[in-house]
């Protein structure tokens, strides 16, 4: 009776492993395929309970803080293709486990008791394809999903087969030894070869369109957007020129120009009269590939622009797809707007001002003849994600259907080839990659607030400092700095406090870019030596004062004061 080591079983199931992910890889690379890893995670993260989603997130963000492992989005999805990598790590070492098991009890051929159970564990990973539906419902990818798997345990069997024969040999140690050192290293030098090649030759990154400039987009002159004018590049010395200006309530008839009046109480102030911001200031229009990235994907997904259209059900009287040319063809409207994740940490990086362009959704509703019955509107993301706008935001001019950003056409992780926007809503309410729009004549679902997190997802009062320019002193004078917001009610005041002691207003930097944008503050401070903390409070346009009770990201965003704490 053969008797094979549950733990040798363990130990070959995890470096068999790397190859099998490796030759999924490429075959996703070369062919569209299904990756299980990321798959498997994806799966996971929109079948666990809402607490339990909420607690990984939290467990996430404090790890990339506390490890200062980077931009929190990026570090963030980083964790999570690690995680579902080593989900199926895990799969192998329970795969290997059971191969052992089933040698010690049945007398087959390993290779025959590991494909089939090599097919069972294809089951569900089959499942998961299917569920996921998008790029792994067909019948080659399930193919491959069960070809493979089934292979990985047919050698794994074999593998252990050799292993047992080895253990009854003179030399069994330093044979086993060998041995195992020879699959280790071959296990190695296959996943390594794989996973180059398909970095090689794979098209994950590619979308026809996406990243373009906006010009590219258009079809006559009058359906051109207008990009954003070259002296509007952020630059950490220089003022920026005015994005476009939010959209008045009446639509035009001609696209808007590129510096329209900026709609702010200070509309006589020039863009040139604003205090310059304090040295280490986040910049006051976030870079495309600096912008941050959160949704339930462990990778954005990929979608050619040529063949997409957006698909239009429900209580419409001409409803038709459109295509990015026919919203295009709608006057564009080129608004600056902060945006913000829900689960933005007080301070934290998850959010971000761009130029977003694009057509005004109630334009493109009349259109499409919407019923009067209509109460809201399902909005469904390729990535599986949705939410349904309510009317008020329907209805809102400044709510776009937008397809530029930054004077370019959306970069992949940011939706592309169209998202939403809606004024005044954490990021949560805002489906990127879109495919279709039903109107419905019902209160309709959302895909966080379903997993407990705020039915309405307006932004709580921001102040940050993100300086204390210690190095930047001039005349005892040292420069602090950061940013306010507060969703399109504006801010009115920034206040400093230092060391417990009388707030004192600081200078705010307007007009900001507009009314839906984040406002940099700047307040010089008479340095005094030692050690000093720094907290910072925002009034919005409301006159309501920013709460000082620390209240957690979940379920309506985070609250309290935020503190920094510096060495003169």
């Amino acid at each position: 009776m053969r008797r094979p080591s549950l733990a040798l079983g363990a130990l070959l199931g995890g470096l068999t492993s790397l190859p099998v992910m490796a030759l999924w890889y490429l075959g996703e690379q070369l062919a569209g395929l299904p990756f299980a890893p990321f798959d498997v995670f994806d799966w996971l993260a929109r079948t666990l309970p809402g607490d339990v989603i909420t607690l990984g997130i939290d467990v996430i963000v404090r790890a990339v803080g506390v490890l200062n492992l980077g931009p929190t989005s990026t570090a963030a999805k980083a964790i999570e293709q690690l995680m579902g990598l080593g989900l199926v790590l895990g799969g192998g070492v329970v795969l290997g486990i059971v191969v052992a098991w089933a040698l010690r009890a049945i007398s087959w051929a390993g290779w025959q008791l590991g494909a089939l159970a090599g097919l069972a564990a294809s089951v569900p990973l089959i499942a998961i394809e299917i569920g996921l539906g998008a790029g792994g419902g067909s019948a080659l990818a399930l193919l491959w999903v069960a070809l493979t798997t089934a292979g990985w345990g047919a050698i794994l069997g074999s593998l252990l087969d050799i292993q047992e024969v080895l253990q009854v040999t003179e030399e069994a140690d330093s044979g086993r030894r060998a041995a195992l050192f020879k699959i280790a290293g071959g296990s190695a030098a296959i996943a390594l070869g794989a996973w180059g090649l398909g970095r090689a030759v794979g098209t994950q990154q590619s979308a026809t369109g996406a990243g373009q400039p906006l010009a590219n987009l258009a079809t006559t002159p009058e359906a051109s957007p207008t990009p954003v004018p070259p002296s509007a590049t952020p630059q950490p010395s220089a003022t920026p020129a005015p994005a476009a200006a939010a959209a008045a309530a009446t639509p035009t008839a001609k696209p808007p120009t590129a510096t329209p009046p900026l709609p702010t109480p200070t509309a006589t102030a020039t863009m040139r009269d604003r205090v310059e911001p304090a040295a280490g200031t986040r910049l006051e229009l976030t870079p495309n590939e600096d912008f941050y990235r959160i949704d339930i994907n462990t990778r954005p997904v990929v979608i050619d622009g040529d063949s997409w259209v957006l698909e239009v059900d429900g209580l419409f009287d001409n409803p038709r797809p459109l295509t990015l040319e026919d919203l295009v063809a709608y006057p564009p409207v080129t608004q600056a707007i902060t945006l913000s994740c829900i689960s933005n940490r007080v301070a934290g990086d998850l959010i971000g001002t761009s130029n977003w362009t694009g057509a005004r959704l109630r334009d493109v509703l009349k259109d499409l003849g919407l019923r009067p019955e209509a109460k809201e509107l399902f909005v469904e993301g390729a990535d599986g994600f949705y939410e349904s706008v309510a009317m008020e935001d329907l209805m809102d001019p400044r709510t776009l259907l937008v397809y530029g950003m930054n004077g370019e056409t959306l970069p992949v992780k940011h939706g592309f080839p169209l998202r939403i926007y809606i004024p005044n809503r954490y990021g949560m309410k805002q489906p990127k990659w879109i495919t279709r729009i039903e109107a419905i004549d019902e209160e309709g679902p959302g895909y966080w607030v379903e997993r407990g997190w705020s039915a309405e997802a307006r932004p709580q009062i921001v102040s940050v400092i993100d300086t204390v320019a210690v190095d930047q002193a001039v005349d005892g004078m040292i420069p602090v700095g950061g940013i306010a917001w507060a969703g399109d009610r504006g801010i009115q005041r920034v206040e400093l406090q230092v060391d417990d002691g009388e707030w004192v207003e600081a200078t705010l930097r307007t007009p900001p870019l507009s009314t839906l944008t984040w406002v940099q503050w700047r307040y010089d401070w008479p340095m005094v030596s030692g050690r000093h903390t720094f907290r910072v409070r925002a009034t919005d346009g409301t006159r309501t004062l920013q709460t000082a009770e620390e209240h957690g990201t979940r379920p309506d965003g985070a609250t309290g004061y935020h503190q920094m704490t510096a060495s003169i």
